[in-house]
C-alpha cells in the first residue's frame, strides 16, 4: 500500500448501493451502484469485482449503511473476496466531524446517510446556508447553516413508499410502482402545458401519482419558506434522490441537484481519518 492509494467509498441506502474508488485527491477513479438483490444473488461477486478489477487497491473502505445488518455482513464478505483483509470503518454521526456540527439530541441517532450528505453538502457549498431534501424510501431534510451547524431536520414517507402505502392499505385505490407512476406523471406534463390553472386528476392513478408528488413538493416549499422567514438569509435548496426527478418537477421554487452528497462525504471523512491516522 501507498500513502496514495485510493479511498473505497459505499453508501448503503434502503433502495441501492453505490459505490466509489475515490484518489485522496478527490478524483474519482470509478463509481457504480447495484440493487440489493444484485448483491444477496450469485452474481454478486463477479459484478462488483468487473467494476474493481481495473483499479489500484484501496487503502481502506468507508462505509455508510441504513440498510440492516444482513446487507452490512454481505456487503464486508464482497469486499473480503476481492481484497482480503482490507480494512472496514462503518462510520457513524458524531458530534463534529470534518466541519459540521450535529445538534441532534443524541448524536449517533442520525442516520450515517444523512450525517454523510451534510458534511458533502457544507464542502460543496461553502458560506452557504443550505436546506437538504432527499428523495429516497424516505424523504428527509435537513437545515444546515453556513457555519455547519446541523439545527435538525425531517422525515416523512417518500414518494414511492407513499404510494405503496395508499395501495396497500385501501380497498378500491391502485398500488402504483415507480415506473408507472412516472409514465403518468410525464402524461399530465404534457396535458398541464396546455391549459392553465391548478392540476386536477380525472381519473384514479393520475390523482394518486399527482397527489403524492404534490405532497412531497408542498413539504420541501414549506420548510424552505419557513427557514428563510426564521433565518432571514437566503437558503440554496438542494435535492438528491431516486425519485428528485419526479418530485423537482412540481417544486416552485429555485433548487440545485446534486446526487453525490454521501460519497463525497464519506471521501472527506475517509481524508479525515486517513490523516489523523
Amino acid at each position: 500500500m501507498t500513502q496514495r492509494a485510493p479511498y473505497l467509498l459505499i453508501d448503503a441506502g434502503n433502495s441501492r448501493i453505490k459505490w466509489a474508488l475515490v484518489q485522496p485527491d478527490g478524483t474519482q477513479l470509478a463509481s457504480g451502484a447495484l440493487a440489493h438483490d444484485d448483491v444477496a444473488g450469485p452474481g454478486a461477486r463477479s459484478g462488483l469485482q468487473a467494476g474493481w478489477s481495473d483499479w489500484p487497491a484501496p487503502c481502506g473502505v468507508w462505509l455508510s449503511n441504513v440498510a440492516g445488518a444482513e446487507v452490512a455482513t454481505r456487503i464486508a464478505a464482497l469486499v473480503d473476496a476481492h481484497w482480503p483483509q482490507l480494512p472496514l470503518t462503518t462510520i457513524r454521526a458524531s458530534a463534529q466531524q470534518c466541519g459540521v456540527t450535529n445538534c441532534y439530541t443524541t448524536p449517533h441517532a442520525l442516520g450515517s446517510d444523512r450525517w454523510a450528505g451534510m458534511i458533502g453538502a457544507h464542502a460543496a457549498f461553502p458560506g452557504e446556508h443550505l436546506l437538504l431534501a432527499t428523495f429516497g424510501t424516505a424523504t428527509t431534510l435537513e437545515a444546515l447553516r453556513a457555519d455547519g451547524a446541523f439545527i435538525g431536520g425531517l422525515i416523512a414517507p417518500g414518494w414511492t413508499l407513499m404510494m405503496r402505502s395508499l395501495g396497500e392499505h385501501t380497498a378500491q385505490l391502485p398500488t402504483l410502482d415507480a415506473t408507472r407512476a412516472r409514465g403518468l406523471l410525464d402524461a399530465a406534463d404534457a396535458a398541464d402545458a396546455a391549459r392553465r390553472g391548478p392540476f386536477f386528476a380525472t381519473d384514479t392513478p393520475h390523482s394518486l401519482s399527482a397527489g403524492c408528488t404534490l405532497a412531497q413538493a408542498g413539504l420541501i416549499e414549506r420548510m424552505w419558506r419557513d427557514l428563510q422567514d426564521e433565518w432571514q438569509v437566503p437558503v440554496r435548496l438542494v435535492v438528491s434522490g431516486g425519485a428528485a426527478d419526479e418530485v423537482a418537477s412540481a417544486l416552485k421554487v429555485q433548487h440545485t441537484r446534486h446526487d453525490s452528497l454521501v460519497l463525497s462525504g464519506l471521501a472527506l471523512i475517509a481524508a479525515e481519518e486517513s490523516a489523523r491516522a
